[in-house]
């Protein structure tokens, strides 16, 4: 069977590509105008653009400055052995499917209120492992450590990502289909932006 492979680097980067782009022409064009403001002699509009334009390049910036972190290939990978994060330049970590008692997705919904009333909706998904035997689990695989939960469920989160759900689910059915449990709805949530 082929492997399933879904590339969450590439992605990433696009993302921050995208933003730090966005925020950092903005940032330039506040600038540019606030500059302009205090030719024009007006000192309160140009220190809201000077400011505004700051906190955007800022942002930018801080794209340029992460972008190797960011853009490094992070892959997690479906296989018949098992199921591995393939991270060269972080943690990486692989999984037999025997040292797991079940798989499953799980996700949360939430519903973002933007200062301009619009309304957003984006979905945050999780690949949730649970160990078949959790004192050997932890003995066996240290570097998964950070991923652990109080509740001994080891939680990787895959970010904004609803359209890989039906990836991850067909997947782990390929491979593992005994151990798969579903998808786990963890509600709703509402938030400013």
């Amino acid at each position: 069977m082929t492997p399933v492979v879904i590339d969450i680097g590439t992605r990433d980067t696009r993302r921050v590509l995208i933003g730090g782009t966005v925020a950092g022409v903005l940032g330039l064009l506040a600038l540019f105008g606030a500059f302009s403001a205090y030719a024009d002699g007006s000192g309160v509009g140009g220190t809201i653009a000077l400011v505004i334009g700051v906190v955007f390049t800022g942002i930018g910036v801080l794209a340029v400055v992460n972008w190797k972190k960011v853009s490094r290939p992070r892959k997690l990978v479906f296989e018949p052995p098992g199921v591995r994060w393939d991270d060269p330049q972080g943690a990486a970590w692989a999984v037999p499917w025997p040292d797991l008692g079940a798989v499953r997705i799980s996700r949360t919904r939430e519903r973002v209120v933007q200062l301009a009333d619009a309304l957003t909706r984006r979905t945050m998904v999780r690949l949730d492992l649970l160990p078949a035997d959790p004192a050997a689990f932890r003995a066996r695989h240290p570097g998964m450590a950070h991923l652990v939960r109080p509740d001994g469920t080891y939680r990787l989160p895959l970010g904004d990502a609803a359209n890989l759900v039906p990836v991850v689910e067909r997947a782990v059915l390929t491979f593992a289909p005994h151990l798969y449990r579903g998808i786990q709805d963890e509600g709703f949530t509402v938030g400013l932006t």
